[in-house]
């Protein structure tokens, strides 16, 4: 049953799924759900902040999964461990962000608590007064004589989510100041003074003027003993410290609240300069059919289905859409190849080709999607990276789907984007495109449905279509 704002229920799950919702519509803010593990009202620390940037908790008690569409709905969820949530922490914040617009604009806003284990609704509140709130607070897990409630809470933060973070204790990255303008070029001749009214121009360097005669130098008044000087080239605080004492431990750096999202007017980012050089980057591919993987099963039927799939491909025990994650590679020393689900071709994370596939989501049921991961540590070998998405079975191509892409890297901002409508009857759909161009790391949003030729696999068709050039064979799960 909806709550009403400020009321609570008991949670009798040891585990929860917390699922952020909204409707989806053109013009609707990008929503982002996160959460703040609290004790005595404060975060003891900036790991204590769960959000797209900083996916899990030390603790492994909180997790955000990521977004996932479901027909004109959205949702963005988080999973919390209350059996593994450490003693100390009494309070966990679920909390939105909007990118692009208010709350007031997001229809829909909702947010429930799910038993992790049995999928049961333990309780929803759905918010009714936003406004020009670009933050809110929709509820709170909270321990009560060694059990846990939810309260729905509805507060909204006009600062944005570094307002609501600064509010909890968050230490939040300035954005960069814009750059100033350059100079403008000196005249070619010298100017008249300007009138004291005016900016004034630093005049061009020229020997001091010497003293009048009859005055006297001031006198300067007894040196202090000045500060040893910083060694040249060395900021101050990299200076080692006076022989005898320790070494002040480095602040860790604040919280990057940033994200960036691909579109067709801004569809590449340079991983590097927004700091993914190096640990392990996550690829997750959220999808839904609602209804369109059902409603083509029965009209195709069984036997129409099976004959669909790639070179032999049967239809998911569930009967169910089954999309799969893939990836054509090719590295600088000249090997190339495959990742995906057919014949186990998962790959090896710290190995050739450093890229793995974690699983294999035949039905869309898996709340975290598929996900793949790159290993950056070694990005000097990688030379390009082709993600993309193949209907297995349960859909005749990809018209009625919906999909979020996110590469989430360690270090760095996440970058997602959203699928276009397929407009052609595609099976196979180019989604990103990661090139090393020698000096950065580049992420270029594909979005490109592919139609096959009559006879020719999904792969076989992206390998041709980017110029892989690889000799395929008949696989199968």
């Amino acid at each position: 049953m909806p709550m009403l704002k400020g009321s609570n229920v008991p949670v009798p799950a040891p585990a929860v799924r917390v699922e952020l919702g909204w409707q989806a519509a053109p013009g609707t803010p990008d929503v982002d759900a996160s959460a703040l593990l609290l004790v005595s009202g404060k975060v003891r620390d900036d790991g204590d902040f769960v959000f797209c940037n900083q996916a899990a908790h030390a603790s492994g008690a909180v997790r955000h999964e990521g977004k996932r569409p479901a027909g004109g709905a959205m949702t963005d969820s988080l999973t919390v461990a209350l059996d593994s949530v450490e003693p100390a922490v009494d309070t966990v914040v679920l909390a939105a962000s909007a990118d692009g617009g208010t709350f007031g604009s997001v229809p829909g806003l909702h947010i429930r608590v799910l038993d992790a284990a049995s999928g049961a609704e333990i309780a929803r509140f759905d918010s009714q007064d936003a406004g020009a709130e670009t933050a809110f607070v929709l509820g709170e897990l909270y321990r009560r004589q060694g059990a846990w409630k939810f309260r729905a809470v509805g507060q909204g933060y006009a600062t944005g989510l570094a307002g609501l973070a600064t509010d909890f204790g968050i230490s939040v990255e300035d954005p960069a100041p814009p750059q100033p303008a350059p100079p403008a070029p000196a005249p070619a001749a010298p100017a008249p003074p300007p009138p004291p009214t005016a900016m004034p121009t630093p005049p061009p360097a020229a020997p001091p003027a010497p003293a009048p005669p009859m005055a006297p130098p001031p006198m300067a008044p007894p040196p202090m003993a000045p500060a040893p000087p910083f060694p040249a080239g060395q900021p101050a605080a990299s200076v080692p410290p006076p022989p005898g004492q320790p070494a002040p431990a480095p602040a860790p750096p604040p919280v990057r609240l940033t994200k960036v999202t691909l579109t067709k007017d801004a569809p590449a980012v340079s991983l590097t300069k927004q700091g993914g050089t190096s640990g392990a980057m996550r690829v997750n591919l959220n999808w839904s059919g609602g209804s369109a993987g059902k409603r083509l099963g029965k009209k195709l039927g069984r036997k129409a289905m099976e004959a669909m799939g790639a070179r032999g491909a049967l239809l998911p025990p569930s009967g169910e859409l089954d999309l799969d994650l893939c990836a054509l590679y090719e590295l600088t020393d000249g090997a190339a190849g495959v990742i995906h689900p057919l014949g186990n071709n998962f790959g090896a994370l710290h190995a050739p080709p450093y890229i793995q596939l974690d699983g294999d989501d035949r039905t869309g049921a898996v709340a975290a999607g598929e996900n793949m991961t790159i290993n950056l540590d070694h990005q000097a070998r990688i030379k390009r990276i082709l993600i993309f998405v193949t209907v297995y079975a349960g859909a005749r191509s990809f018209e009625g789907l919906s999909a979020t892409v996110t590469l989430q890297p360690q270090r760095g901002a996440p970058v997602e984007f959203s699928l276009d409508a397929c407009t052609v009857p595609s099976r196979v759909c180019a989604l990103a495109l990661i090139t090393n161009t020698g000096s950065e790391l580049v992420v270029q949003r594909e979005s490109r449905y592919l139609v096959p030729e009559p006879g020719v696999s999904p792969q076989r068709t992206i390998d041709t279509a980017y110029g892989w050039g690889l000799d395929w064979s008949p696989a199968r799960k």
